[in-house]
C-alpha cells in the first residue's frame, strides 16, 4: 500500500483493506527467489516444451508451494503463465465468471487492461511467447480427440466432471469443453453419458462458492484504483462504498425450464441485508461466466425476489449493463475546487 505521493505505507495480509481515501494498492515483487522460480516456469514451458502437469510436478518435487501453501497443480501452473501481472500489467473484468479455468474468460474485448501498472518480473517477450505456446497447443486438439479423451476419462472413473476434468492431465480444461461444445452437458451426451442432476448442481454450487470471493476481490481492487474507498462487512458480506453506499453482490444462476427457456432468479434477504443497492451478477447459460450486470435500488424491488426471463427482461431494461463501469463510476470521488478571485 502506498500514499498518495507513492511512498511505501506497508504490505497488505490477506483481506486487509486500505483505510484511506488518498492510499493506493499495488502489486509490487515478491522475494528474489520467489520470482527466480516464476521465470523458471516459463523457460520450463518454453524451452523443454514441458506440460502443466510437468511443471507441477516439478515445482512440488523440489518443496516449492503456492502461494497460498498448497501443492502446485495444472490449474495453477495454468493460472501464473496466463496472468498478465507478472508483465506489469493490471486486468479487470478478465473473468466475470470467465473467472479462472473452471470458469470461461471474457472475450480479450471485454477487458479493461492498464498496462505499466506494476513492476514487470517476467520479459514481455517471453511471456507471449508462452501465449502463442498454450494457444497453439489448445488449437491442436480436434472436436473428435476431445470426445476421445472424456470417453477415456469416463472409463477410468466411471463418472465425468468439470473437476475431474480439470484435475486431469490428459485433458485440457473443462472451459474448453464448454467453448467447443456449448456446454459440459451437450459433450456428455455427444458420448453417450447421462449427467447426474444433483452431482452437477452441487459442482455448480462449488463454482459459485469460488466465484463470489474472486467478483468480490475484482470490485474492490477496481474502486480502490479509482480513488474510492471500499470495505467489506464480515457478517453480511456488504460492500460500504466511501461510508455512503452500502451494496449487495448477488450472484443469479441460469435456470432451464422444460420448454428449453432460460430463467434466471434473484433472491433478496431484507431482514438481514439492509442495503441500498443490490448488484446482481446474471451467470451465462453455463452458470461459469457473468453474462450480464443488473444495479438494482433497494426501494425499486417489487419484492423479496424477482424472476428474470425473456417476458420480463424488459421490466428491468433500465437496470442492467454490460459491464460494471457505470457503478466504478458511481464509486469514483471527485475533488471541487471553488475558484476565488
Amino acid at each position: 500500500m502506498v500514499n498518495e505521493r507513492g511512498e511505501l505505507k506497508g504490505e497488505l495480509k490477506p483481506g486487509e483493506h486500505k483505510s484511506l481515501q488518498t492510499d493506493r494498492v499495488i502489486l509490487m515483487p515478491g522475494p528474489e527467489e520467489e520470482i527466480a522460480w516464476v521465470n523458471r516456469m516459463f523457460r520450463w514451458l518454453i524451452d523443454e516444451d514441458m506440460s502443466f502437469r510437468e511443471i507441477a510436478d516439478r515445482l512440488n518435487e523440489h518443496g516449492i508451494a503456492t502461494d497460498l501453501e498448497r501443492p502446485w497443480t495444472t490449474t495453477s501452473v495454468r493460472t501464473v503463465l496466463t496472468n498478465e501481472k507478472y508483465i506489469g500489467n493490471n486486468v479487470f473484468n478478465r473473468r466475470s465468471f470467465k473467472l479462472k479455468r473452471h470458469h470461461v474468460d471474457n472475450p480479450p474485448e471485454m477487458w479493461i487492461r492498464k498496462e505499466g501498472a506494476f513492476e514487470a518480473i517476467v520479459p514481455i517477450e517471453i511471456f507471449m511467447t508462452a501465449q502463442e505456446i498454450i494457444t497453439a497447443r489448445s488449437a491442436k486438439i480436434s472436436d473428435e480427440e476431445l470426445l476421445e479423451h472424456l470417453k477415456r476419462l469416463y472409463a477410468e472413473h466411471g463418472q465425468i466432471s468439470g473437476v475431474l476434468i480439470d484435475q486431469s492431465d490428459a485433458l485440457p480444461s473443462a472451459n474448453m469443453y464448454r467453448t467447443r461444445f456449448g456446454s459440459l452437458r451437450r459433450a456428455y451426451a455427444l458420448i453417450g453419458y447421462q449427467t447426474n442432476f444433483d452431482h452437477e448442481r452441487a459442482e455448480i454450487n462449488a463454482r459459485l462458492r469460488a466465484m463470489y470471493p474472486e467478483i468480490v476481490h475484482d470490485t474492490l481492487t477496481q474502486i480502490d484504483a479509482i480513488g474510492g474507498a471500499v470495505t467489506q462487512a464480515p457478517d453480511t458480506g456488504l460492500l460500504n462504498i466511501n461510508n455512503e453506499l452500502a451494496v449487495s453482490l448477488v450472484l443469479s444462476r441460469c435456470q432451464t425450464s422444460g420448454d428449453g427457456k432460460f430463467r434466471w432468479r434473484v433472491r433478496f434477504d431484507p431482514e438481514r441485508f439492509n442495503a441500498d443497492l443490490s448488484l446482481v451478477v446474471r451467470l451465462n447459460h453455463y452458470n461459469a461466466a457473468a453474462l450480464d450486470y443488473y444495479l438494482l435500488p433497494w426501494l425499486d424491488l417489487p419484492r423479496n425476489h424477482l424472476a428474470i426471463n425473456a417476458r420480463s427482461a424488459t421490466q428491468f431494461e433500465a437496470f442492467r449493463f454490460d459491464d460494471l463501469q457505470f457503478f466504478y463510476r458511481m464509486a469514483c470521488r471527485v475533488s471541487i475546487w471553488r475558484q476565488t478571485s
